[in-house]
C-alpha cells in the first residue's frame, strides 16, 4: 500500500490565498480543436465552466451530450438564451469564422475565436474594418502561453541574454510561429517585414499522424520550408518546419533565441555572469509522481539557477503542457472581460501574425522576396 502523502509545510498551508475565480464560456464547434476547451472545463471545474455547446448537425449534437455531458443546442440564439457566458469560443471552419465573429461582436458579446480570424489577406482587411474598433475580439493562440515558452521569454524580458535580435522556431506552423517570434523579439504588429523563403524537398519516416501510429518506417517526400523574416531594427525571425512536425517524433521542437549578451538554445542558457565570467546554465523542469513521489504526475514549476521562473498556476489537473497553454490563455479572456485591457492575444495581433504567415507561403511558392507593408490593424 502507498503512503499517505505528506502534509504541506505549515508555512504553506497557512498562507492565506484568494479563490481563482471561475471563468465560463459557450463553445460553438465540435471538432477536434474544440477538444481542449471542453476537456479543460471537465478537469478544472473549479476555473472553468462550459455553459453549453453548440453543433449543428444531429450526429454531432448527439456525440456532443455522449462525449461531455453538458447542454448542447442547435444554434447561437437558443444557447445564448439558455445561459450567458462570460464568453463565446469559436472553433468552426475558416470560411465560417469572420461571419460569426461579426454576429458576436453586433451583439456585444467577447470572442475567443481559433486561429486564424479569416481565412486570406481579403478577409482579414474586411473582418478588422467591421469589428476591429470594438475590442471584442481575442484569437486563441497559446504557443507563448505554454510552460518553457513562457519560462523562456521570462529570461528574455528580464534581460538574461541581452536585447533580443534573432529567433529561430522549428516547432510550428506560418502564423503560430510568426507569433513567436514577435514574442521574443519584442516586435509589434504595425512593423512592416519582409520574408524570403524557400521549400527542399526530402525524405523522412513518418511513424505517427493525427490518425495514430503508422508503422511504417519507409521514408517518403517531406517537404522542408525555410524562411528569413526581417523584422527591422536588426531583428531576424527565421523559420523551419517540415511536413508533419507537430506529429513527427522524428523531427523534434527547436528554439534558438540570441542576444547582445548571450543566447537561449532549447532549454540551454548561455550568458553573462559578469564582464569576465561567460556561464552555461539550462532550464529545468520540477515535476511531482516520480520515483517514490505519490502525489501524482503533474509539472509544478520551471528553474533558472535555482530559482522559480514558471509556476503552474493550474497544478493537480495533471495538465500537458499544450492544454496548460489553453488554460492560461482562458484564464486570462476571461480577465480581460471582466477587468479590460489588451488581453492575452487582441485580433490586431492575430491578423498581423497570419498576413505574415500568408507571406512565407508566397515566398515559398514565388521565390521573391515578399514585403508585408504596414496594415490597417497597425
Amino acid at each position: 500500500m502507498h503512503p499517505a502523502p505528506a502534509p504541506l509545510p505549515t508555512a504553506i498551508t497557512s498562507k492565506r490565498r484568494e479563490p481563482p475565480v471561475r471563468t465560463t464560456y459557450l463553445v460553438v464547434g465540435t471538432g477536434w480543436r474544440a477538444e481542449p476547451y471542453l476537456r479543460l472545463a471537465a478537469m478544472l471545474p473549479d476555473r472553468f465552466g462550459v455553459t453549453g455547446i453548440v453543433a449543428h448537425s444531429e450526429a454531432s449534437q448527439e456525440r456532443a451530450r455522449r462525449d461531455w455531458g453538458v447542454a448542447v443546442h442547435a444554434d447561437l440564439d437558443e444557447a445564448l438564451a439558455a445561459e450567458r457566458p462570460d464568453f463565446v469560443v469559436l472553433s468552426v471552419p475558416w470560411p465560417v469564422t469572420p461571419d460569426l465573429v461579426r454576429t458576436l461582436v453586433a451583439r456585444g458579446i467577447p470572442v475567443l475565436t481559433e486561429t486564424p480570424p479569416a481565412p486570406d489577406l481579403a478577409g482579414l482587411h474586411a473582418l478588422w474594418a467591421d469589428v476591429g474598433a470594438s475590442g471584442l475580439v481575442q484569437v486563441a493562440e497559446q504557443y507563448a502561453l505554454m510552460p518553457l515558452d513562457a519560462a523562456r521569454l521570462a529570461l528574455v524580458d528580464e534581460g538574461v541574454i541581452g536585447t533580443p535580435s534573432s529567433v529561430l522556431v522549428s516547432s510550428t506552423h506560418l502564423y503560430h510561429a510568426v507569433a513567436m517570434m514577435r514574442s521574443y523579439l519584442r516586435v509589434g504588429a504595425d512593423a512592416p517585414v519582409e520574408v524570403v523563403g524557400r521549400s527542399y524537398p526530402g525524405t523522412l519516416v513518418n511513424p505517427l499522424t493525427p490518425a495514430g501510429w503508422t508503422y511504417d518506417e519507409e521514408p517518403h517526400l517531406a517537404a522542408n520550408l525555410l524562411a528569413w523574416l526581417d523584422f527591422g531594427d536588426g531583428r531576424l525571425g527565421r523559420y523551419d518546419f517540415t511536413d508533419n512536425q507537430w506529429w513527427n517524433p522524428l523531427r523534434p521542437d527547436h528554439l534558438l533565441v540570441r542576444g547582445s549578451a548571450g543566447e537561449i538554445a532549447d532549454t540551454t542558457v548561455v550568458h553573462l555572469a559578469d564582464a569576465t565570467t561567460p556561464v552555461t546554465s539550462s532550464l529545468q523542469r520540477v515535476t511531482t509522481g516520480v520515483g517514490m513521489d505519490y502525489q501524482g504526475l503533474d509539472l509544478t514549476h520551471l528553474t533558472f539557477e535555482g530559482r522559480v521562473v514558471w509556476r503552474n498556476a493550474f497544478q493537480g489537473g495533471r495538465l500537458t503542457d499544450d492544454d496548460l497553454g489553453v488554460a492560461v490563455l482562458l484564464d486570462r479572456t476571461g480577465a480581460w472581460v471582466r477587468d479590460g485591457g489588451d488581453g492575452p492575444y487582441p485580433l490586431r495581433e492575430a491578423c498581423q501574425d497570419h498576413a505574415v504567415g500568408m507571406a512565407i507561403e508566397q515566398a515559398v511558392a514565388t521565390g521573391e522576396v515578399i514585403r508585408v507593408e504596414r496594415q490597417p490593424w497597425a
